[in-house]
Formats: structure tokens, C-alpha cells, sequence
């Protein structure tokens, strides 16, 4: 009994030190979100005080200066459609792949599993020509190109949950009159609700937050808020502006947490339910 409470102690050290590396660059991008930019860089570390306190300036400037309005909604959008076209786009196909055996689908399977693997920068330049060449280069196109991206660890999730899904549950709505899609949509996709929700969160988070296929594909005419962030606060000669750098990363980081924190519950649950039967 000893030895177990030494060891749950060594553990919840372990994992409050695990916690604390993960928080601590938080704390210090929200502190430094109050100090004027002069002061971050020399003492970042350090709480405001009355010299290095700058109230809300930084963020009225980062607001002012950044069009964070304007990359908000696109990124918003982007994320959305993005993230719907993941679900049910790779949940169809995860479901197509499982109940029709065949050696194509087999080897279509594996196919997705091996872009899981293939570094974004293998690729990077390739895919911009392509995309360039079929007009791809908007808001709307690169939802289709997150698609492709996407599709790899969510189809890999999604088949390993639809293995235990027993058949003959849809060969029971099939009887009840149900077509090959009203038995996906009405049967099939509510018993996938908690891996569903699990690749959406995933996927909702790397959108969110990705700067370079944005950056790559968008250039800085339609600029989601990484990019805005990025061009808006570095001024001239290589200067740049680190209080409403901070300022405007706090604001964007807000969202994605606020979306996480509503919905981490379903992550541990999708990813076992998805991953075990896989």
C-alpha cells in the first residue's frame, strides 16, 4: 500500500511538471501581453509593474493594425468548412472501405495510412503549383486542400471505430427500407459521434492554428490570423512590434481553447473507441 501512494505521488509530480511545461509559455505570452514592447524582450519573465505596464494599448493597436476582425471570420470559416468536409467526407469513406472487401479498398486503406507518414514539406511545392494551376488559391479551395490533408489519421480513427459497429444493425434499416445513404447518415454516423467529434477537434485545432499551408496557398491577400499576426507586427528593418504580437496571440489562442475545453471530454473516449478495433 505504501509503495502504490509512493508511486501515485511520483506520478501526479510527474504530471504537474508535464502540466507546467505546457502552461508556462501561456502565462508568459499573457503577462507579456500587458508590457510595453520595450520591456519584453528584456525582461520577459518579469510581472508588470508600474514602469512596464501598458494596459490595453497593445491590443488596441494589434486590433487597429492587424485586421484581426477580418482574418477571424476567414479563419473561421476556413476551420468550419474545413472540419465538415473532413467528417463526413472521411466517415463515408472509412464506412465504404470496412463493409465492402475488396483488394482495392485494402490497398486504398493503406494508402491513407501511409500519408499519415509523408512530411508536409516533401510536398509543400508540388502541392502549391497544383493548387495554383486549378485555382485553388482562396478561401474556398483551400478548405478542399485541408481535405486532403486531413483525411489520412481520420479515415485511420474512423475505420477502427466502424469495425465494431455491428452489421446487422444497418442490414436491419436496410429491411426498413433504408438506402445505402440513409442507412450512413440516419444509422451509421450517430453511432460514430464520439470519433467523429474527436477527428473534429483534432483537425478543428490543426486548421486553426497552421501558418504555412495559409501562407503558401493564400499568400497575403486573404490572410487567416496566424498570417495576420505574422505580417501585421513586424515592422520595417526586421522590428518588430512584440506587445500586440502577444496581444493578438492571446486573442487567437482564446477560440481554440474555449472550443477544446467544451468538447476534450470526447477526445480520450473517440481516440480509444477509434484506435483499439484498428
Amino acid at each position: 500500500m505504501q509503495k502504490r501512494s509512493v508511486a501515485n505521488l511520483v506520478l501526479f509530480a510527474a504530471l504537474c511538471l508535464l502540466a507546467a511545461v505546457f502552461l508556462i509559455p501561456l502565462v508568459i505570452v499573457l503577462i507579456n501581453s500587458f508590457k510595453s514592447s520595450l520591456y519584453i524582450s528584456g525582461a520577459p519573465f518579469e510581472l508588470p509593474n508600474a514602469e512596464t505596464f501598458n494596459g490595453l494599448n497593445n491590443y488596441i493597436n494589434g486590433l487597429t493594425t492587424s485586421g484581426f476582425f477580418a482574418a477571424f471570420l476567414r479563419s473561421v470559416f476556413i476551420t468550419v468548412v474545413s472540419v465538415i468536409l473532413i467528417v463526413v467526407g472521411t466517415a463515408m469513406t472509412a464506412w465504404y472501405i470496412v463493409r465492402v472487401k475488396s483488394r482495392f479498398n485494402k490497398a486504398l486503406y493503406y494508402i491513407f495510412v501511409f500519408s499519415m507518414i509523408v512530411p508536409f514539406q516533401m510536398v509543400m511545392y508540388t502541392m502549391t503549383y497544383i493548387v495554383n494551376k486549378v485555382n485553388f488559391d482562396n478561401v474556398f479551395g483551400i478548405t478542399l486542400v485541408y481535405l486532403g490533408f486531413g483525411a489520412g489519421l481520420s479515415v485511420f480513427m474512423l475505420s477502427g471505430f466502424i469495425k465494431s459497429i455491428p452489421l446487422e444493425i444497418e442490414e436491419a434499416a436496410t429491411i426498413d427500407g433504408c438506402n445505402p445513404l440513409q442507412s450512413f447518415f440516419m444509422v451509421v454516423l450517430p453511432i460514430l459521434k464520439p470519433t467523429a467529434i474527436t477527428v473534429a477537434i483534432l483537425n478543428a485545432m490543426w486548421i486553426w492554428n497552421d501558418y504555412l499551408l495559409p501562407y503558401l496557398v493564400l499568400g497575403t491577400d486573404e490572410k487567416t490570423i496566424p498570417v495576420a499576426i505574422q505580417i501585421a507586427m513586424q515592422g520595417a528593418y526586421g522590428a518588430t512590434d512584440y506587445g500586440g504580437l502577444m496581444a493578438m496571440l492571446v486573442l487567437a489562442i482564446i477560440p481554440i481553447i474555449i472550443f477544446y475545453a467544451s468538447c476534450q471530454k470526447y477526445i480520450i473516449k473517440g481516440v480509444v473507441a477509434g484506435a483499439v478495433k484498428g
